[in-house]
């Protein structure tokens, strides 16, 4: 098929898609668009080879079929790269289509500078297209398509760019969809994130849950046919389907749980979407659905999810349901009418809709979007800060509260009384000094449950405190709560800058990076603003710092293993590059640290952060290397072990089981006569015949730790052995 054939039959196969009754002059202008799209990219191939168009084209069908957008967006979609990659501009298209249409390209536009010295091309862009949802949030739909026809077809990047673009969609794409609305798109994006982060765990899952789909076809077809029998009997118009769970959300409950595959109960489920009958309330059926169900089924009444009487904050409307099944399986059952079924899987779009039919619309979706539009009034908002921020609300499962007079406000699961009070007011909040919860004195620190009557109690003399950030957990509060302390941390910036340069001076260092190296190094800090910070509050910190920076500088690091740095030697067009010599790393002299936060050691997938004039090595799947992936793009260094001598790292192992007389010793026995691992802590405890244990460790490779974990669970009695992971719950 040649290119001619392949660009048409992606457009042809675009139009097909639009909205049911697009009319003729949209139609026109969709194709007015393209046409100019064609001609702007003419020539110009993507890295596999493709014509670029087909990617805009992509795009926008994404957006008509499986968001809903219309013909505007459709439009915007098509036109998404033009300004970036060609010489029109915002203007042309403002002249050429319409304001409105400029506006929502300009808004998808990535920009080319930086604004501000520690802030990423990422979170920049980010910042900016948020900036645009303040006026319309068709913007982050049209992106959020964007993002998920790029990791459709990452496969033809270089793997360092395949990592970092994972890390940005699982840290701020995926929960953007799951906030709009669109699961299936959220789930799309996290399996494709996980894909190219975690290979081989996706693959095995992955064999696994096509196993298990297939083993249970049968029993799942018993389950379903009492159903269809009595909704028939009832007279409902109904559609039943299963569905598996996805492959990212098995792997992070592994993760979260320190479970096996075989210990997930929840893999199955089932949904019935239901055509209202026009005389019964659609609540009310779908509890019917509910009750007829139950009448066939033991439910289990802590797993029931009632998603119909309050909406979740993206609009999400459903009934959910475990009971257990003919065979003594538990089953999921989920119970939409069409309406919530269109609204699950298209979000915003189809709200959109609803709301102008005359539907009350998404209003919680309306107040977070408010809120959003406050934080970007803030003045001196920094790109990444915004960034963490904003992913603070995005993927938070929420509660619900009650001010004195009744009225129900929304928050995030675990906020506290001072939470609510700046959802109130920023100047509520400002002046808290403390709450009466259901006429219970509390400070402001407690934290909020659902169904809690909330009276916020301030005092004209209270102004905010620093430790608050402590508690708080809605970004709103936080970036308040920020903003009092910004000009105070500029003043602290200030003066730790002096005194370093002083000590500098002091140790007849040369003024180069090395000694913020050795200085961030000594103090295990990964930012010099806090470093400076330090070094203006505690004089102690200034002592020991200069004793440091006085002494012969050895990089102990490298003394004992090697990481490889795996970019590549030569440039898109072949030629030479030091791309190692750019970055300021070399295998001999590399100021290299291990992430505390999740303790990677020789044999882990690991990921190495350029940051502060230093790699941090972190493993894969650490949280904290997802986000700084998202945000510091540019600054990933793909790095893998090489070789390792003698230098032994702390892990952690969980063990559970039956005990029995010796249990004890004969596990400290087998670590005792593995080589190369020696015990730091032993820790058991026994209750009614079950004992727990926790153990560390020090050994030298993954390999050292994998036999050890074998032969203590060949021991008899022990049931589970576990390395602990420090992922987030």
């Amino acid at each position: 098929m040649t290119e001619q054939e392949l660009i048409k039959n992606a457009f042809e196969d675009l139009m097909a898609n639009l909205r049911p009754g697009t009319s003729k002059e949209s139609r026109q202008l969709i194709r007015k668009a393209f046409d100019f799209a064609n001609e702007a990219h003419s020539g110009v191939k993507r890295r596999s080879g493709e014509p670029y168009i087909l990617h805009p084209i992509a795009v926008a069908r994404i957006a008509a079929k499986e968001i809903g957008l219309g013909t505007k967006s459709v439009v915007a979609a098509l036109l998404h790269d033009v300004v970036e990659d060609t010489d029109y501009t915002v203007d042309d298209i403002a002249s050429l289509f319409s304001p409105k249409i400029a506006s929502l390209v300009d808004g998808l536009t990535k920009i080319s500078e930086v604004m501000g010295a520690d802030s990423s091309k990422q979170a920049e862009s980010f910042r900016k297209m948020i900036l645009t949802l303040a006026d319309d949030v068709r913007v982050i739909l049209i992106k959020i398509a964007d993002r998920l026809h790029n990791m459709r077809t990452l496969e033809s990047m270089p793997e360092h760019k395949q990592v970092k673009i994972a890390g940005e969609t699982l840290y701020i794409y995926a929960p953007l969809a799951h906030r709009m609305g669109l699961h299936a798109i959220k789930t799309e994006l996290e399996d494709l994130s996980m894909k190219y982060e975690h290979p081989e765990e996706y693959e095995v899952i992955a064999r696994k849950i096509a196993v298990y789909h297939r083993e249970f076809s049968d029993l799942l077809e018993n389950f379903v046919g009492p159903i269809r029998e009595s909704l028939d009997r009832n007279g409902y118009e109904y559609t039943l389907t299963a569905r598996t769970k996805s492959v990212y959300s098995v792997w992070l409950k592994m993760q979260k749980q320190n479970i096996s595959f075989d210990e997930i109960y929840d893999l199955l489920a089932v949904r019935v979407v239901f055509t209202p009958k026009p005389e019964q309330p659609e609540k009310w059926q779908c509890w019917n659905i509910y009750s007829l169900i139950t009448d066939l089924y033991r439910p289990k009444p802590e797993r029931i999810r009632d998603w119909i009487s309050t909406p979740k904050a993206n609009g999400y409307e459903a009934l959910h349901l475990t009971v257990m099944g003919p065979e003594g399986q538990w089953f999921e059952v989920q119970i939409r009418s069409q309406r919530m079924d269109e609204i699950a899987e298209k979000g915003w779009a189809a709200h959109w809709k609803y709301k102008t039919e005359g539907g009350e619309g998404n209003s919680e979706l309306d107040k977070w979007l408010a809120s959003i539009k406050e934080m970007l009034e803030q003045p001196d908002s920094d790109a990444l800060e915004f960034l963490d921020e904003f992913k603070l609300n995005l993927y938070t499962k929420e509660i619900r509260v009650f001010t004195p007079k009744g009225y129900m406000k929304t928050l995030p699961k675990g906020a506290t009384a001072l939470d609510f009070a700046y959802e109130i007011h920023t100047e509520i909040g400002n002046t808290c000094i403390g709450a009466k919860v259901n006429h219970r004195l509390v400070p402001m620190s407690y934290k909020l449950q659902s169904g809690d009557q909330v009276e916020i109690l301030t005092s004209d003399k209270q102004t905010p405190q620093k430790e608050w950030l402590d508690f708080v957990i809605t970004a709103k509060a936080r970036s308040h709560i920020d903003a009092v302390f910004k000009k105070e941390r500029k003043e602290a910036i200030r003066q730790g800058i002096a005194y370093f340069e002083g000590m500098v001076k002091e140790a007849n260092l040369p003024p180069t990076s090395e000694p913020l190296k050795k200085a961030l190094a000594f103090l295990k800090l990964t930012n010099k603003d806090d470093l400076y910070i330090q070094l203006s509050k505690d004089t102690g910190v200034r002592e020991q710092l200069l004793k440091e920076l006085k002494k012969k500088n050895e990089n102990r690091f490298m003394k004992y293993w090697t990481l490889q740095f795996l970019w590549s030697d030569k440039d898109n067009e072949g030629k030479k590059i030091k791309r190692n010599e750019e970055l300021g790393i070399t295998d001999t002299n590399t100021d290299i640290v291990i992430a505390p936060c999740c303790s990677p050691i020789p044999g882990d997938d690991v990921v190495g952060m350029n940051i502060g004039g230093k790699v941090t090595v972190h493993k894969r799947k650490c949280p904290e290397a997802i986000r700084l992936m998202s945000s510091y793009g540019d600054k990933i260094v793909p790095v893998k072990w090489v070789t390792q001598k003698v230098m032994s790292f702390q892990a952690i192992l969980k063990l559970s089981g039956i005990d029995r007389v010796g249990m004890v010793s004969d596990i400290t026995t087998v670590i005792s006569k593995e080589s190369g691992v020696n015990m730091r802590v032993v820790h058991f405890e026994t209750k009614d015949g079950v004992f727990e244990g926790m153990i560390h460790v020090y050994v030298h490779n993954t390999q050292d730790l994998n036999r050890l974990i074998s032969k203590i669970s060949a021991l008899k009695g022990v049931e589970k052995v576990v390395r602990v992971e420090n992922i987030e719950s």
